[in-house]
């Protein structure tokens, strides 16, 4: 390489370093020069009128606005985070404490609009009374909300601390749900399960919307529904014991055919063996519309009630089940399965439904703990 075009080379290479807001070891890196080799160019030229008074004013405003740029994007990387500007003084120092390693503590305190003489202050204080509860009060909630499957709002969540003997109130435990983001999902697909465009005989409703009942046995409700997975359609058929909102019985199939009801309803009748004179309600589907299954309620001795045409509200019992165990456990998995699904929903009647959740209509009690304070 020649000396003119040396020099020229290192111009340039001065130049790039001083104005293109690079690091020193980019530019070297750039150029193929080593890192040692560039700062004595630097070094050699800085003097000289290698970079222009306007290169350099340039290069001035450049890192600037790349100053400036990094300040606005860290501030939006905070303002990201669980709103919390229009919270209490204590939580927004809480919010600065907890983000110090991720971002500067004097940008933190002034978008948090708080001191640093403040924020010392409150690091070195010790935690109130209050604030030692709401810590023991928090660990419960995240053990309920892990028992509950993650499905307990702030009202049965406030019941199931009660319980465990946490005496706490729902206001309380609905701002420490919100604050550390303890919440219930809820979406649905819908499919359509009843078929109402047959020839069977239609039996009247004789619940006439009155789901109460004063014992087990004296009321049973029972419908279909379906969910979702990556092998197509899974039909779920249930009974439940009105007294208690029970499921005493049920069934899951890939096709709904009136054997999927049937199934559900000899598990009932095997589980309860109940009285004769006990009402069974539905739709009109033709599943419980069809002579097989008319005739196993006649040999067991129920009375059939069947709700209007296309009346969901009259079978608002079962109804109400099926969009519990949806919002509970079918809509927050992508099933791959039926198999898997079938397992997920054995689990959650025996092992939640029946024995652990509470109801409101039974003063927040389980079916299986309401059924044993009635006996």
């Amino acid at each position: 390489m020649g000396t003119g075009r040396t020099d020229e080379f290192r111009k340039d290479a001065v130049r790039i370093a001083l104005t293109s807001g690079l690091t020193r070891r980019q530019v070297a890196d750039d150029l193929g020069v080593g890192l040692s080799t560039l700062n004595k160019w630097v070094t050699a030229h800085r003097d000289t009128d290698v970079v222009s008074p306007e290169d350099r004013e340039l290069a001035r405003e450049n890192e600037q606005l790349r100053r400036e740029n990094r300040i606005l994007k860290e501030e939006r990387d905070i303002l990201k985070k669980p709103p919390v500007l229009r919270q209490p003084k204590a939580m927004r120092l809480r919010f600065v404490e907890e983000q110090l390693g991720a971002f500067p503590i004097e940008r933190l305190c002034r978008i948090m609009n708080v001191s640093p003489r403040g924020l010392r202050a409150f690091r070195s204080r010790p935690a109130s009374r209050r604030q030692r509860m709401d810590t023991v009060i928090l660990a419960h909630i995240k053990e309920q909300s892990r028992l509950s499957l993650g499905s307990y709002g702030r009202p049965r969540m406030t019941e199931e601390l009660k319980e465990a003997g946490v005496d706490v109130g729902h206001r309380r435990v609905g701002r420490l749900m919100r604050e550390n983001g303890i919440a219930v999902e809820r979406t649905r697909k819908f499919k359509a399960t009843t078929d109402s465009d047959h020839t069977f005989n239609i039996a009247p409703n004789l619940l006439d919307r009155d789901f109460r009942a004063a014992g087990p046995n004296q009321k049973w409700a029972g419908d279909i529904s379906y969910i979702w997975t990556r092998e197509g359609w899974l039909y779920l058929a249930v009974i439940l014991d009105l007294h208690s909102r029970r499921v005493i019985g049920w069934a899951v199939s890939n096709r709904m055919k009136r054997d999927l009801a049937i199934r559900a309803l000899k598990m009932a009748i095997a589980f309860r063996s109940p009285p004769k004179g006990c009402i069974f309600h539905s739709d009109r589907g033709s599943q419980y519309c069809s002579h097989d299954y008319q005739k196993i309620l006649r040999q067991h001795g129920f009375k059939v009630s069947m709700s209007g045409k296309g009346n969901c509200y009259d079978n608002a019992a079962v109804e109400t089940f099926f969009k519990t165990i949806k919002a509970e456990l079918i809509w927050r998995w992508s099933w791959v399965t039926r198999r898997h699904d079938e397992m997920a929903i054995f689990e959650y009647i025996n092992g939640f439904y029946n024995p652990r959740r509470r109801h409101s209509a039974l003063g927040w009690k389980g079916p299986v703990a309401f059924e044993r304070k009635v006996a």
